[in-house]
């Protein structure tokens, strides 16, 4: 009914169009025949042509010989190629962008942390100093003699805790170093991974409902790849004190050692290398156990960053306890 409305339209316009135009058998003209079909085909165009020729635009095949394409349907479809490659937005590219933020070089000197840094220190040295030694199997006179003649020792403790603050710096110095020649060096989707924030990223990902074994395992991915610049940067450290160290007992004794002595030292050094090595394996391993046990046990942000620090110090002391057990060999 559309379609002959159409037509009837088109021969109200066009006066030329007379009753000559109609066969005596009541079809009508090519032209008039093809110009119907092709405004009656507007309705039902393919919905895949809809983005190139419009809604209303139809695709139509002539195949009368007189009948030839109009040109007002080329140059509609001209305007609309040109717009769809012109346009913006008329493609829409799903890109994932990588924001890195990269934390200042010194910030392991600024006076908020390097007070944290220092009260963990002291805290660390001075607390075993605080417990009580009671003999209660001794004489009176004896446990009064052995309280005089012992003495606090505040020194050795304060050297230690400033030893640990300048180790602390030094290792979250490196890290920085670390992850600016992550940046430079290597793809930038792997440097957003090395610095992504992960208690940030474990909330995103509670809310996508993952069940309860995914959720662990990718937390525990997403942690063990962004703590992992600083079990590697406390890695380096250790070993370049162990290094100095060496040198220092190689060249700095008077005496000429023999070659023994040296052969000795070396293998005490590779010792060294390959326990801190342990050390810090297991350190990141059980990081990122605990981080993702963390994550379900408590809220995803804060059970992130105490599993993970849990898991970072109680790694080495479970080698160490699971080495000394199974291989009798002290680490």
């Amino acid at each position: 009914m559309a379609g002959i409305a159409i037509v009837m339209d088109l021969l109200r316009k066009n006066p030329s169009l007379t009753g000559r135009t109609v066969h005596s058998y009541g079809l009508f003209s090519a032209k008039v025949a093809a110009s119907a079909a092709a405004t009656s085909a507007a309705a039902t165009a393919p919905f895949a042509t809809w983005a190139f020729f419009g809604k209303g635009v139809p695709q139509v095949a002539y195949c009368d010989a007189g009948a030839a394409i109009n040109g007002d349907y080329i140059s509609r479809i001209r305007s609309v190629s040109e717009n769809v490659f012109e346009e913006e937005d008329s493609v829409d590219y799903s890109t994932k962008e990588y924001i890195i933020e990269l934390k200042p070089l010194f910030s392991a000197f600024h006076w908020k942390t390097l007070a944290l840094t220092s009260l963990r220190s002291f805290l660390l040295f001075y607390l075993p100093l605080l417990e009580p030694h009671a003999n209660m199997d001794d004489d009176d006179d004896d446990f009064l003699q052995d309280t005089h003649e012992e003495r606090v020792n505040l020194v050795v403790p304060f050297k230690k805790s400033v030893k640990q603050i300048v180790r602390e710096t030094t290792v979250v110095t490196t890290r920085r170093v670390l992850e600016r020649l992550a940046v430079h060096y290597v793809s930038q989707r792997l440097a957003w991974k090395l610095l992504k924030d992960t208690p940030k990223s474990a909330a995103r990902k509670a809310q996508r409902g993952m069940p309860t074994l995914t959720y662990i395992y990718s937390v525990g991915r997403t942690t063990f790849r962004g703590h992992f610049l600083a079990v590697l940067a406390s890695w380096l450290v250790q070993v370049g004190i162990d290094v100095y160290r060496f040198f220092l007992r190689i060249c700095g004794s008077k005496e000429e050692t023999d070659e023994i002595d040296r052969a000795a030292e070396l293998q005490l050094l590779g010792r060294k290398i390959y326990i801190a090595t342990l050390r810090c394996g297991a350190s990141l391993i059980f990081a990122s156990i605990g981080a993702g046990l963390g994550a379900i046990i408590i809220r995803p942000t804060t059970g992130q960053w105490i599993g993970c620090a849990l898991g970072d110090l109680a790694g080495p002391v479970i080698l160490s306890f699971c080495v000394e057990k199974l291989f009798h060999v002290e680490l």
